[in-house]
């Protein structure tokens, strides 16, 4: 019987997992990324002695990695190892107001209790809500296609649909948030999961509370080697089962006949033949410039897309102890922010600043003594503004919050500088205008309008990865590689 052969056009983390179920499957796949390394997001960046992930710096739901070994049939502990962290995140505020978030719920409810003022429980009993939207919708529109007409004749959507009024699809996260909490801080401090997916918490349905369950019913972890031994892992997992890289390789048409795909054009002119092609880029593209689709590609997001970011990676020649893996120093304004990334399309002069420093956990990503900072602000994706103006603004007004909440100096501590901002990120990723996850979910109805995994109109074309179903972020890219595998028979 002949092989049948599988192109997956990029190399982010959604088609590194789905070339694994593939090549399970029995498939010959052939990956084309135009980098030259793999990950897309999921990358790092070394200048000189000091090791940065350049995206994704939050690992949850790592059994979704751990599966894809398991399906090889490997032992997942022998190959990628993490830890699950005791100290999840310190929060700053500006009135000088911390919180030190554990993987302990009953202390962390205390610390709402006794610090935010909060009714003991009330942190616990959010959690329990968030454990009720996953549980009631995670079977349907997490591991299922939404786009198949056979997903809506199954007993478990129709229990999910029955249920429909307990996850909160009426009501935007602000609102529920508010209506559950007594302090403002407490309520900013859930809004802010609506960043998980590049959403606005004062628009998005209160279904996105959700995530914290992520975080907080799963765990929160950390990979040994940092987030880029997710890739790297799996990339040498996808090579032992056959599956072949090839890099600087961009492709510039997906070739069709009588609705069914036949294969690739690479920039080189090379026509690869082919029984299924898979876009790993971000849809909307995939559309306009590899299908010559721009009506289609117009279409793809009835949603505007998610935000971007600005991010800068920062040697600091010092150590800070009350700092730890994840920081968020909040904004006094959290709706002027959000307004100005979403409406205005610009960057509040007070943003909420996340802070990631992986050598708390791995010593060696920075020179002895010193610390290497990501730091990143929620952006407006790119829509033609005057970016180094805003940068070095941007960068006055985190180095000005820095030092009013940390009681420093930061400037004089950063002797390596690197910048990424939302046209580096569509030039480096593909994601249509830097959007980091595609479309937001400032809409109830957004999950339905997310792409599907697969092409109405041409037999043998898939799509996978953050700018489709289910979304964007490690766990559903992984899961959308699983969606999409499903599919393919």
């Amino acid at each position: 019987m002949k092989e049948k052969k599988a192109i997956i056009i990029g190399a982010g983390i959604g088609g590194i997992a789905l070339s694994i179920r593939l090549a399970f499957k029995g498939y010959l796949v052939t990956i084309y990324e135009k980098n030259n390394y793999p990950g897309g997001k999921l990358s790092q960046k070394i200048i000189d002695g000091y090791r940065f992930d350049l995206g994704p710096s939050l690992f949850t739901m790592p059994f979704y990695v751990d599966e894809l070994y398991k399906l090889a049939g490997k032992t997942p502990e022998d190959y990628f190892k993490y830890q699950k962290l005791e100290s999840v995140c310190h929060y700053f505020y500006e009135d000088g107001t911390r919180l030190n978030i554990t993987d302990d719920n009953h202390k962390n409810d205390e610390l709402f209790t006794e610090i935010l003022g909060e009714d003991k429980g009330s942190f616990l009993a959010f959690l329990k809500q968030s454990k009720t939207i996953y549980t009631i919708t995670h079977s349907v529109f997490l591991l299922k296609s939404l786009h198949k007409f056979k997903t809506y004749l199954s007993l478990e959507t129709i229990r999910s649909f029955l249920n429909i009024g307990k996850i909160g699809i009426f009501k935007s996260m602000n609102k529920e948030n508010v209506s559950r909490f007594k302090n403002p801080k407490s309520t900013q401090f859930f809004n802010r999961y609506a960043t998980y997916n590049g959403s606005n918490p004062y628009k998005a349905p209160s279904t996105l509370n959700i995530i914290p369950h992520f975080e907080f019913g799963f765990g929160a972890y950390f990979p040994e080697g940092g987030m880029i031994s997710i890739t790297n892992s799996l990339v040498e997992l996808a090579k032992s089962l056959g599956v072949s890289f090839t890099y600087n390789s961009h492709v510039k048409k997906i070739l069709t006949k009588a609705r069914r795909v036949n294969g690739v054009i690479l920039d080189s002119h090379e026509i690869v033949s082919a029984d299924l092609v898979i876009s790993n880029q971000d849809v909307r593209n995939t559309f306009k410039y590899l299908l010559n689709d721009s009506k289609k590609s117009k279409r793809v997001f009835k949603n505007e897309p998610s935000s971007s970011a600005l991010i800068f990676y920062w040697g600091i020649n010092k150590t800070f102890d009350d700092l730890s893996l994840h920081n968020i120093l909040f904004s006094s304004d959290y709706a002027g922010e959000f307004n100005a990334i979403f409406n205005n399309k610009t960057l509040h002069p007070d943003p909420t600043i996340y802070i990631n420093i992986t050598s708390k956990y791995n010593a060696s990503d920075a020179p002895e003594g010193c610390e290497n900072w990501f730091v990143m602000i929620n952006a407006p994706y790119n829509a033609s503004q005057d970016w180094p103006q805003l940068i070095a603004k941007a960068k006055k007004d985190i180095v000005a919050k820095i030092n009013r909440i940390l009681k420093t100096n930061i400037e004089k501590h950063i002797v390596v500088e690197s910048i990424l901002d939302p046209l580096g990120i569509e030039n480096a990723t593909g994601s249509f205008a830097g959007s980091l996850y595609g479309s937001s979910s400032n809409n109830k109805m957004a999950a339905f309008f997310r792409h599907a995994n697969f092409s109405n109109k041409y037999n043998g074309l898939y799509f996978c990865g953050g700018s489709v179903h289910p979304g964007g972020g490690i766990p559903l890219c992984l899961l959308s590689a699983k969606i999409t595998s499903e599919l393919i028979r």
